[in-house]
């Protein structure tokens, strides 16, 4: 009776991580198409002449994504991660204007 209970746990935990390659595979494409879109943006910044970095556009976005998070992400790591993503793609936009 054990080793069922056991082949059905590591089914489950099979399926589990099955979903979570998926989900990490969708957040990778939205990922490059976020650093695709913000290195578009550098581009028209550079033309006008306008600093890439926007603290107050920064802290708009984390504003709206605390308003909609709803958990389990606690807002701490939320912040984390979006400004690690942010600051990602202000870097690109800045090596893209070397280059």
């Amino acid at each position: 009776m054990s080793e069922l209970k056991d082949s059905q746990w590591l089914h489950a935990l099979k399926e589990r991580r099955k979903r979570i390659d998926q989900i990490d595979q969708k957040l990778l494409s939205l990922l490059n198409q976020r650093l695709s879109i913000a290195l578009e943006i550098g581009a028209m910044k550079r033309e006008r002449g306008e600093k890439i970095y926007d603290p107050q556009r920064e802290e708009q976005i984390l504003q709206k994504l605390h308003l909609r998070n709803r958990g389990p992400l606690r807002s701490e790591d939320l912040t984390k991660i979006f400004k690690k993503i942010m600051i990602v793609c202000r870097k690109s936009q800045i090596r893209s204007d070397s280059c």
